[in-house]
């Protein structure tokens, strides 16, 4: 049982681990000698081909520091400043980019959309489409969708297909925010379901891919399936100040997990701590799960003295839906002891 007050980040978000083996040990190979900069090197191309194969298409590949750029360049790419961005309204893009993404699509407005499990329907996009009157209102141009969701919950292929299918209908692209897109490939391969038919497949014609959230060091990605999209992307890229002038030191992270399978052995064991501390959760006093554990993470609501109990002995969570919702997040640095060790805690509470 964890006894310190000590500040413990473990599960305060994936982006508390550290760097994984794998991309630690290519940005150490990657470091001897000399190359080209600004991707005109080896690794960078390599990198491109492997992005290529676990989608299985000839798609365009760009790397950017960070997921805001992703989704922010992305949209840039999809949309005119006077047309309009649907998202659910608990979305990344909404609530955590600052902005971003009006500012770097020149006034694209973001409209947010409600939807359970912060999930989007195509009646939802029905609906948004058939709003206001000519041209006083910013007429949609793209749907971004968020894979997993900001609520833990994923989209399936025939979910995909049918907002694809409405977004079509009204000419909008797709696009997803695939920060945590490890963890919904991850959760979907044991049924079968491929990267593939995750994105294009499914009709998605940009996905912003993570990275940093899988274990690596700053590097995202854009890839383009539409390939037209792409278009003059890369000046976007350079003009935003997204372009590393050693693109080699990302490029070779993406090489190290992507080659043998390791981005979706990191993402299911995230998955799988997720879904261990949702386990021991169910049936807590005090503790009351908020949505479907199907990625890595859990939605909780906890009791004031239950979730301030654990703050006392040093677990740092952020509260995030409503007023006593927090937000528990498994990465593929997460032990079971870790798991364990936190639920141990919250049983001896709950038992006070």
């Amino acid at each position: 049982m964890s006894t310190t007050a000590c500040a413990d980040y473990t599960f305060a978000s994936d982006n508390t681990a550290g760097v994984c083996p794998e991309a630690l040990a290519a940005l150490n190979a990657v470091n001897a000698g000399r190359s080209a900069g600004y991707g005109d090197d080896a690794w960078t191309a390599e990198a491109r081909t492997h992005v290529q194969a676990v989608f299985g298409t000839d798609c365009e590949v760009f790397f950017v520091f960070n997921g805001t750029a992703a989704n922010a360049l992305a949209l840039a790419a999809l949309c005119r400043s006077y047309q309009g961005i649907l998202c659910h309204q608990a979305a990344h893009l909404e609530v955590d980019e600052c902005g971003a993404p009006e500012f770097f699509t020149g006034g694209s407005k973001v409209i947010p959309l409600a939807g359970a499990d912060c999930k989007l329907t195509p009646a939802a996009v029905e609906a948004a489409v058939a709003r206001g009157h000519g041209v006083h209102y910013p007429h949609p141009a793209a749907l971004s969708l968020t894979q997993a969701t900001e609520f833990g919950t994923l989209y399936t292929p025939d979910e995909l297909r049918a907002l694809s299918a409405a977004a079509r209908g009204h000419g909008l692209a797709l696009h997803v925010d695939g920060a945590r897109f490890a963890n919904a490939a991850a959760a979907f391969a044991a049924q079968g379901v491929t990267p593939a038919d995750l994105t294009w497949r499914a009709g998605v014609d940009v996905l912003s891919f993570g990275g940093t959230k899988n274990g690596m060091l700053t590097t995202e990605t854009v890839v383009f399936f539409n390939r037209a999209l792409a278009r003059d992307f890369a000046y976007r890229v350079k003009q935003s100040g997204q372009l590393a002038s050693k693109l080699r030191f990302a490029a070779a992270q993406w090489t190290a997990l992507l080659h043998d399978g390791a981005w979706l052995r990191h993402a299911a064991h995230a998955n799988a701590m997720a879904q261990r501390l949702a386990t021991g959760l169910k049936g807590l006093p005090g503790a009351r799960l908020l949505f479907p554990v199907e990625a890595n993470g859990v939605f909780v609501e906890l009791s004031p003295a239950l979730s301030a109990g654990l703050a006392a002995r040093g677990w740092q969570f952020y509260k995030f839906v409503g007023e006593h919702g927090y937000r528990l997040m498994g990465s593929w640095a997460t032990t079971p002891a870790e798991v364990d060790a936190f639920l141990a805690d919250a049983r001896a509470l709950a038992r006070d």
